[in-house]
């Protein structure tokens, strides 16, 4: 990933927000409190969604597809739109397609707290679909990166209409899928959720206090969510890290920490479909917004004259995806303690996507 990702966008929130400048000690310390804020923040936004899904009868896949993974995307998508408009082509791409793997890397991670495999856990055909929609996604921009864009319109590539139409397609079949039961798993875990409860005053709450409670929390998650973006920044500058590839991996963790938390919270809850739904429809915002930032990109389409990092980043989505698509069809996979096999595969192909962004960098 290139090291513009490391400056744009700080420099960008430190003249919008009037943030004052900090020793290496005080960024530290502010980095963790607003890392603390957006966990309990994220943790809280997991309850209410699990609280929501069950006040309106809403299938809790559906809850993470569509409201919790665009909640914590929301840094994300002011990150990425704000270097869009700074002209920032790498920033954008490298914010955009780099999380990819990451992310998949943290539903990973959530084994370590469910009960088995997470992958074991969905009763129904929805998270397959979701991964074979993303990797339709993957594969059409990974195509497009490659050909180049063969029509351009107003400024804005023919290639990130496409990604935008297929997206929209893929929530409108997710959507009229959900109450589908043509597709019936067999041999299922326990479905009982972990011995930890969501907090209880949330079932005395009124739909309206749910509702204005979830606000909240998604308000903290952005606000939160761009300062540790730019005091990640700071760290990786002041640190003498941001030349290298410590700053941007420290920069990429801040940004995925709105999923690890609400994926965690989900998962211990005992809502398994909404943790993967949450990952997986995070990854899908994440390829749409690049119509977007394509709108706002002047200078030509944004998925034109792309880096090798760009095409390595999509590449190993697709590997981390079908994976886990493997892993939703395989229901008896071998286990490394708590860990399912696909979940370590993984693991490991994130860590060797690392090594490739060093040698590609």
């Amino acid at each position: 990933m290139s090291d513009v990702k490391t400056t744009a966008a700080g420099d960008c929130y430190a003249k919008a927000m009037q943030i004052p400048a900090t020793p290496l000690s005080q960024s530290v310390f502010v980095f963790a409190l607003c890392a603390a804020c957006v966990w309990i923040a994220g943790a809280r936004l997991a309850y209410l969604a699990d609280a929501l899904s069950d006040r309106f009868r809403l299938a809790k896949s559906l809850v993470g597809l569509l409201v919790l993974s665009l909640a914590t995307s929301l840094p994300e998508v002011a990150t990425t739109l704000t270097a869009a408009v700074q002209q920032a082509r790498d920033l954008v791409l490298n914010n955009l397609f780099g999380g990819i793997a990451l992310q998949t890397a943290i539903l990973a991670m959530a084994d370590f707290w469910a009960r088995g495999p997470i992958t074991n856990y969905p009763r129904k055909a929805n998270h397959a679909l979701e991964a074979t929609l993303l990797v339709l996604l993957l594969a059409v921009a990974l195509v497009v990166t490659n050909l180049g864009e063969t029509a351009v319109f107003a400024g804005v590539g023919l290639g990130s209409v496409c990604i935008a139409f297929v997206y929209g397609g893929a929530i409108w079949l997710l959507r009229r899928y959900d109450d589908s039961s043509d597709w019936v798993p067999v041999d299922l875990p326990d479905p009982d959720p972990l011995p930890f409860p969501a907090p209880t005053g949330l079932s005395q709450a009124t739909n309206r206090s749910l509702i204005w409670q979830a606000i909240a929390a998604c308000v903290a998650i952005l606000v939160f969510g761009l300062l540790l973006v730019l005091f990640a920044e700071r760290i990786a500058d002041q640190s003498g890290l941001g030349a290298g590839f410590v700053g941007v991996t420290l920069l990429a963790a801040a940004t995925s920490l709105p999923e690890l938390t609400t994926s965690i919270a989900a998962v211990r809850i005992g809502a398994y479909t909404m943790a993967i739904s949450n990952i997986f429809g995070s990854n899908l915002i994440m390829l749409v917004l690049v119509f977007p930032a394509d709108v706002l990109f002047r200078t030509g389409p944004i998925l034109q004259n792309t880096s090798r990092t760009v095409s390595l980043a999509l590449a190993f989505g697709l590997v981390v995806t079908a994976i886990f698509l493997t892993g939703l069809i395989v229901r008896r996979k071998p286990k490394v303690g708590v860990f399912g096999l696909d979940s370590i595969l993984v693991l490991l192909t994130f860590l060797g996507s690392l090594v490739a962004y060093y040698y590609a960098r």
